[in-house]
């Protein structure tokens, strides 16, 4: 997960709107970065720096929701807020749909827009923490060799070691084994806990085979 503290990235065609709203947000203590078109942040945007995005929908070009859309195409998941002058209700609920987490309209209220920007990184914050814990937990999984998620499965689905074996075509003492070296890789302690992570990482039961 990246490091480095939660940015806002404004993007607006208007400067005197970008400079506001910079030295409005750097009060806040916030770290703001602008951009004077669509284009200019879809070129020098890092899509993996952590914050949000604050975006006014009348632009040129590229307006905000074609932006909007143009990053969910990316799967990009940096929260949205956005702001407009020329807003309207169809608008917003389109934006919203899209996945917005707000939708403000200009002159905006400054309280206001920090506290969804406040929303907004914290949004980020507990995405990106859950990305990064299920990319650890895919990890542990493809430590696993195949023989292994073979017995995982049959785990899962509540079978004893006796059966697993006899469905496998081994003996108890060999799916033990299997069993100890699975829950090690897995870094789990109990069966409830193998339980638990197997169905977070999506992995399926003998039973549905």
């Amino acid at each position: 997960m990246n490091g480095s503290a939660p940015a806002v990235f404004i993007v607006d065609d208007d400067l005197s709107v970008l400079k506001a709203l910079e030295r409005l947000l750097r009060s806040a203590g916030l770290n703001a970065t602008t951009f004077a078109s669509a284009q200019d942040f879809l070129d020098h945007h890092d899509r993996n720096a952590p914050g949000c995005l604050v975006l006014d929908v009348a632009m040129p070009r590229i307006n905000g929701l074609e932006l909007q859309q143009a990053l969910t195409a990316q799967s990009s998941e940096l929260p949205v807020i956005f702001l407009t002058g020329h807003g309207d209700i169809p608008m917003s609920v389109r934006a919203i749909k899209q996945g917005a987490v707000d939708f403000l309209t200009k002159p905006v209220n400054g309280s206001d827009l920090i506290e969804a920007i406040h929303n907004a990184i914290e949004k980020d914050r507990i995405a990106r923490q859950a990305r990064a814990k299920s990319n650890e937990l895919q990890q542990r999984l493809a430590t696993l060799t195949a023989r292994e998620r073979e017995v995982l499965s049959h785990v899962v689905s509540g079978k004893k070691n006796r059966q697993i074996a006899a469905d496998l075509g081994t003996v108890e003492k060999t799916i033990k084994v299997h069993r100890a070296h699975l829950m090690t890789k897995l870094k789990v302690r109990s069966l409830a806990e193998l339980v638990k992570l197997a169905e977070q990482l999506g992995v399926k039961s003998s039973l549905t085979d």
